[in-house]
């Protein structure tokens, strides 16, 4: 991956998404795609991603978003009308986190664009290349390929952008547009109910003052019966059309029959008689629990004591052998068996009379390390061993080993050897045999050929 970000270029230019997913950094290439970039930044100035979805997304591939109408088929850049591509030689889709313009064909970019959720190569050449996901925010963009998709890559519960904010702009000359929002009709307030009590005015009656003087007196006798009781029409007025029936009629409970009591008791009675019953088996249950406790407890005291039993005859180096151990190696019929386990108990009581590591451990083998090497110099102020009566050299158990040098027989200088010079010894034959030559060579007397050789050798 350290080849890839060298190749890429610098970037000037900052831009922060806040989206549902967390926050997004994306740098900006302004000098590789200047008018992508700008309309990116003129955009995220003027909100225009605001409240937008990612309508597209495609796990491992894109997660595509910038449309406000959510559709895909929606968005206009700042030009009023779809820029060119910019392709750049350094700018390749090899790896996840590109930013890039989302478009339906060359040179048809608006304000869609899409982030890379891996390696895109087939998408090289095709779309322009503007920016990238830096630092941990990457692991947020990321996030977007989460979720349920439809079989049109759209997901169910798609993410939004919440806000946007250019953090460093490399255009010092965009001025963000004054984007026109669709006016709606002023709607009129809903006219306000007055929640004062109505009052008669009886002034305005040529009778007033005996209609306020009735009024009063009614409304006294509705005060006090409505305190007491509430009453019906049938009270208030003597109306023969009215019904003397009352509309529901008064419930009362059924009389139980004779002997439905015994009945219940007997079945509130029977629950009782199983639960006596439950608790016996639970009773035994637990007995046997109990009983099976006890004997897991005994058998772990057991071992328990078997196991320092071993550690004791351990820590015992001077204790006789068993008498499982003696009857074992009078059973052995083969006389090797027998010196094997002799010998097997030997190294054993060796290991037993070892001390642990620690002071005394160490202190016990300088001791030995001592002892042989007195036992060394006492063997080498020996002269003469053959006056003191020698051991034989083949004795096992002899100690002239202590005593002995190594030495080796003293060979000359071995001098180069020349190449040229062809010895005797080491030659091999080279002629052969069966040549006509060298059987007469062979059949001549050996003074004839030596003579001729003589012969040839001083003319």
């Amino acid at each position: 991956m350290s080849n890839i970000y060298i190749q890429e270029p610098p970037t000037s230019g900052k831009v922060l998404l806040v989206t549902s997913v967390g926050d997004i950094e994306v740098e900006l290439w302004s000098k590789e795609a200047p008018r992508a970039c700008r309309n990116f930044v003129q955009l995220c100035m003027e909100g225009y991603y605001d409240g937008t979805i990612f309508h597209r997304v495609v796990k491992g591939f894109i997660a595509q978003g910038g449309d406000p109408t959510g559709t895909g088929d929606g968005g206009e850049s700042i030009y009023d009308a779809p820029f060119k591509d910019e392709f750049h030689s350094r700018l390749r889709f090899v790896r996840r986190g590109l930013v890039a313009m989302a478009s339906g064909g060359a040179d048809d970019n608006g304000s869609q664009f899409f982030f890379t959720l891996g390696s895109c190569p087939d998408l090289q050449n095709k779309h322009t290349i503007f920016g990238k996901v830096v630092g941990e925010t990457l692991y947020n963009m990321l996030r977007l390929e989460e979720g349920l998709v439809d079989s049109e890559d759209r997901p169910l519960h798609p993410h939004r952008i919440v806000s946007t904010q250019v953090l460093v702009n490399p255009f010092d000359d965009i001025i963000p547009r004054k984007v026109p929002k669709d006016s709606a009709p002023e709607q009129q307030p809903a006219p306000t109910l007055s929640t004062s009590v109505a009052t008669r005015n009886y002034k305005l009656l040529s009778f007033g003052d005996e209609a306020e003087e009735e009024e009063e007196e009614l409304m006294a006798v509705v005060s006090k019966d409505s305190k007491s009781c509430s009453k019906s029409s049938h009270d208030l007025t003597d109306d023969a059309s009215l019904s003397s029936v009352p509309a529901v009629s008064e419930f009362k409970l059924p009389v139980e029959p004779e002997g439905a009591a015994d009945h219940v008791e007997k079945r509130q009675e029977a629950p009782a008689a199983s639960s006596d019953e439950r608790n016996y088996f639970e009773e035994e249950r637990q007995k046997a629990s109990a009983q099976r406790i006890g004997e897991i407890r005994k058998e772990f005291r057991e071992l328990r004591r078997q196991m320092r039993a071993e550690e004791q005859a351990k820590l015992q180096p001077d204790k006789q052998p068993s008498e499982i151990d003696k009857k074992e190696e009078g059973d052995e019929p083969n006389q090797l068996m027998r010196a094997y386990r002799q010998e097997q108990r030997a190294y054993t009581e060796k290991k037993q009379q070892m001390l642990p590591k620690g002071s005394q451990r160490e202190q016990k083998t300088l001791e030995a390390l001592a002892r042989f090497q007195a036992k060394m110099a006492e063997r080498l102020s020996v002269e003469d061993e053959a006056d003191q009566g020698g051991d034989s050299p083949n004795d096992d158990k002899s100690d002239r080993w202590l005593s002995h040098q190594l030495r080796f027989a003293e060979q000359g200088p071995v001098l180069a050897r020349d190449a040229n010079v062809v010895d005797a010894e080491e030659a091999y034959g080279l002629d052969d045999p069966r040549n006509a030559m060298n059987e007469r060579r062979r059949k001549r007397p050996h003074h004839e050929h030596s003579g001729s050789r003589h012969h040839k050798r001083h003319r």
